[in-house]
């Protein structure tokens, strides 16, 4: 791609915070449900299974959970597309009402004891609607944060989109913490977890407020006439972009599991398998966020000075040295600090990558295809390996083996770190 240098990195830049917290809200809102579901599994899984078999009821729950991810390609092409042809305004404005209207269907939905085997069909319903939402505001978030970014300042500006992901997770979070701690386990398995997923529908309205304001981008009013002419897009970007494709598989492979091990894998991985105190596992959770959240602008500012390709490397290479260790210390009745260590540490190195995933992805694509293309390559990535990696750690671990999961997600690092070698570097460019 042809690409011209910016140098308005150096020159004085007002940020436009409102603008960037209104763009970036919606994927708060898609990580806040989905956290939610995750790290409560452990709770309302009997809700809507049959109580007799609480560690079928469990794979059950997370099995949903699992299945919801591959909506999620099929989010990402038909919303992707969507964005390319009409816009990524009206695009954002779609996925977060789906979302949040899927949270509060799961707030209210009738238990396994009142309808049967509805129950779970209801919730693998409001959890496709979910999944197919996630699948095109990821995309259409990133590329927005991304088209209206000076080239020189994109690693600043994407940095928001994970910088709202991160305050929804400390709420997620610190909501976990006190409907444990204030809650007894038969409360929070009988209506407690409820109040989480109507809060998640709160956090909805919120953002859809926000949204009503956002402008289209200068880039997609230019480009939309060559996105309605192009056909069969999505073969387009693998005929005309495999490189492209095959990079936004490596970095994403580990991207997905990074965010999956630390933000949700482990909290029912501790509490279930290791004895874990729940209120513990979401204080060292909370901490951990904090750290997320503090270091996103400065990377994304890094990023735009020193380069993403270096920043990318010493992420997933010190993910392939690091991940197998850090699973060593969460042990039988694993203490605080131990958790404290895994959380944070596990969450700042992610900050390599997260600080800058809307600007390396949409620097890989053309404007007429870039929200399809990371619609569609993103999420596949993402179903396939982070859909399945609550159900793969709480399969191997039922088996006595857990620590092969974090063998595998060691593996997974370093298959970027080879794949993220053949990226160009692309701070300062614009967008082709």
């Amino acid at each position: 791609m042809s690409q011209v240098t910016d140098s308005s990195s150096t020159e004085r830049h007002r940020l436009p915070v409102r603008t960037l917290v209104a763009a970036s809200i919606g994927n708060a809102v898609e990580w806040f449900d989905w956290t939610i579901y995750a790290t409560f599994t452990v709770y309302f899984s009997s809700q809507f299974f049959d109580k007799a078999n609480p560690t079928l009821a469990l794979i059950g729950t997370t099995s949903t959970y699992a299945l919801a991810f591959f909506f999620r390609p099929l989010g990402g092409v038909l919303l992707g597309r969507f964005a390319d042809l009409r816009g990524r305004r009206f695009a954002m404005l779609m996925t977060i009402v789906l979302m949040a209207g899927g949270s509060i269907v799961i707030a209210v939905l009738p238990t396994y004891a009142m309808v049967g085997w509805l129950a779970p069909i209801l919730l693998l319903l409001a959890r496709i609607a979910q999944g197919l939402a996630l699948g095109g505001e990821v995309s259409n978030a990133s590329v927005y944060l991304a088209e209206i970014a000076p080239p020189g300042r994109r690693g600043r500006y994407s940095s928001f989109f994970y910088i709202s992901t991160g305050v929804a997770l400390l709420a997620a979070s610190l909501l976990g913490l006190l409907l444990t701690t204030t809650l007894s386990r038969p409360q929070l398995e009988s209506w407690g977890w409820r109040v989480a997923f109507v809060a998640g529908g709160v956090l909805g309205l919120a953002g859809l407020w926000l949204r009503r304001t956002l402008t289209e981008t200068e880039q997609f009013a230019e480009n939309v006439e060559r996105a309605r002419a192009t056909r069969n897009p999505l073969l387009r970007t693998l005929a005309d972009h495999p490189r492209s494709v095959l990079q936004l598989f490596g970095f994403t492979l580990l991207s997905t599991l990074c965010f999956y091990v630390f933000f949700t894998a482990i909290t029912p991985f501790a509490v279930q398998f290791r004895g874990a105190a729940g209120g513990d596992v979401f204080l060292a959770l909370s901490i951990g966020t904090v750290v997320f959240i503090a270091l996103q602008y400065p990377m994304g500012a890094a990023a735009d000075r020193f380069g993403r390709k270096p920043q990318l490397l010493i992420w997933s290479g010190l993910m392939v040295v690091l991940t197998v260790p850090l699973s060593l210390l969460i042990t039988e009745r694993t203490p605080l600090i131990n958790l404290i260590v895994v959380f944070a540490v596990g969450l700042g190195l992610y900050t390599f990558m997260s600080s800058i995933a809307p600007a390396i992805m949409s620097e890989l694509f053309p404007t007429e295809l870039r929200a399809l293309g990371i619609g569609a390559w993103y999420n596949l990535t993402v179903a396939l390996f982070g859909g399945t990696a609550p159900l793969l750690i709480s399969a191997l671990s039922g088996a006595g083996q857990p620590q092969l999961f974090f063998w595998y997600v060691s593996g997974a690092a370093l298959v970027a770190f080879l794949i993220i070698l053949t990226l160009p570097e692309t701070k300062g460019r614009v967008l082709s």
